[in-house]
């Protein structure tokens, strides 16, 4: 490594930021898809996971799911994941733009993306991740208050953890980290989670 000022300087304004350690985390794309209704207004749509799913199985959520390699972008991720979950041609799909990318302590990065879903009539579930779609038109979602909880994560490491090595060692004080979950319920369904996190952020910008 060469110690000159020039050449660390110049490695430091080559280098592009990105999220550390990235590699540690699952990426996933999420696709929000606005449907326009006859008399011109909106509705969103949302997906009912398959029960038969291992993860979050029932849950409410959008469409999406992991960002593959051959992907190439998020954005394409979220597309080609709609597309294979609502049984759409990507031709039936009008991205807009992107949300804020939304990190959590679950090792998650999650990028959210907005746009119009041009052809509801042609939407055909896929019955092995989708148990079934709903739409909830936005003049009635802006309208809504979640209900606001907290949880609390904590740091727990494990017995051969080197404890020796930090200051106070067994009765070091860990940072503690709460996390906000919000709850939107609207006729008898239950939107939680990150999807309502989400959700949330889309109808705070909507709103503005």
């Amino acid at each position: 490594m060469s110690s000159s000022l020039n050449d660390l300087r110049a490695k430091i304004q080559e280098h592009k930021a990105r999220i550390l350690d990235a590699h540690r985390y699952t990426n996933s794309a999420v696709f929000l898809p606005l449907i326009r209704q006859d008399d011109g207004s909106c509705c969103l749509l949302f997906e009912v996971r398959s029960r038969h799913l291992k993860t979050q199985p029932g849950e409410i959520c959008f469409p999406g799911g992991h960002v593959q390699p051959e992907d190439g972008s998020p954005e394409k991720a979220a597309l080609r994941e709609t597309c294979e979950e609502l049984g759409v041609s990507p031709g039936s799909l009008e991205l807009w733009g992107a949300l804020d990318v939304l990190i959590t302590p679950f090792m998650q990065i999650i990028h959210p993306f907005v746009g119009l879903l041009k052809d509801p009539q042609s939407i055909k579930p896929n019955p092995h991740e989708v148990d079934e779609v709903f739409t909830i038109p936005l003049e009635r979602l802006i309208y809504l208050t979640p209900e606001y909880h907290e949880i609390t994560i904590e740091a727990h490491p494990p017995d051969d953890f080197p404890f020796h090595k930090i200051p106070r060692g067994r009765n070091y004080r860990w940072r503690k980290a709460r996390w906000p979950e919000l709850f939107y319920e609207i006729d008898g369904r239950i939107i939680w989670g990150l999807t309502a996190r989400i959700l949330h952020h889309f109808l705070t910008i909507i709103k503005t």
